[in-house]
């Protein structure tokens, strides 16, 4: 299932991207373009979500130390 609605979706996309940049192109042509293009786009979305999850996760581990080190100097310090 997966496979065929990568090709309807990649098909669908294909025809949108060579009607929006005005490009004339075959069906079987226009067809590749919009699989290419969601592998393509895909991957690189995946690529930067795991990216921004992978900084996300960093950001949240400062703040928590900063949250311990604030804690610790304000009930232990001197």
């Amino acid at each position: 299932m997966p496979i065929l609605a990568m090709l309807i979706i990649g098909t669908a996309a294909g025809f949108i991207a060579t009607r929006l940049m005005k490009v004339e192109a075959d069906l079987g042509t226009t067809i590749a373009i919009g699989i290419l293009g969601a592998l393509a786009g895909g991957l690189l979305i995946r690529f930067l979500a795991v990216i921004a999850g992978w900084a996300a996760g960093f950001v949240g581990a400062i703040l928590g130390a900063m949250l311990l080190i604030w804690l610790w100097q304000r009930y232990f310090g001197s």
